[in-house]
């Protein structure tokens, strides 16, 4: 199955992401933008006892889920990057935190035979592979959902999950 692969490491040398995106709601969507937040919140989080980012978000946007994952519900966050501001790892970058909503479709049902999605060839620095790829932890690739991969050396491993403590 082909997959998208997001090279964080390469991704972070762009100032301005220019990537194009063909995905049909809005044109100028930046679909790489939720694919980066998705993969910080899945490998690079902390996933901290406390969770400052979330108990720092006024409009409660944001939730540590019960499988310890960040989740940020769009329609309530007012991309005031507080919980940006509150990470005390820098996890959450301001940019992966728009107002305007930015949604990644991985261009299911919509390529033809053997063309790559548009972001591909619009990123500057090769970030965005698109073909067969398999989760290789040797190799620094994690596997994100099932449509995802993502590459950086900036994995963090909690030694041993504590209890999730659900904010009321």
């Amino acid at each position: 199955m082909k997959r998208l692969l997001v090279d964080l490491d390469t991704c972070s040398k762009c100032e301005d992401c220019g990537m194009l995106c063909s995905y049909i709601q809005h044109p100028a969507n930046n679909g790489i933008t939720s694919l980066r937040e998705l993969a910080h919140f899945a490998i690079i989080c902390r996933k901290c006892d406390d969770a400052p980012c979330v108990a720092s978000c006024p409009w409660e946007a944001l939730e540590m889920q019960d499988y310890r994952m960040l989740k940020r519900y769009m329609m309530r966050c007012t991309s005031c990057k507080s919980c940006s501001k509150a990470c005390p790892f820098g996890t959450i970058i301001p940019e992966t935190i728009p107002f305007i909503i930015a949604r990644c479709d991985y261009c299911l049902g919509r390529l033809r035979e053997n063309e790559p999605p548009i972001c591909l060839e619009s990123c500057a620095y090769g970030g965005i592979r698109y073909g067969e790829f398999e989760e290789n932890i040797a190799e620094n690739l994690y596997k994100v959902s099932d449509h995802l991969l993502v590459k950086t050396a900036l994995k963090w491993e909690q030694l041993e999950p504590a209890p999730i403590r659900k904010r009321l």
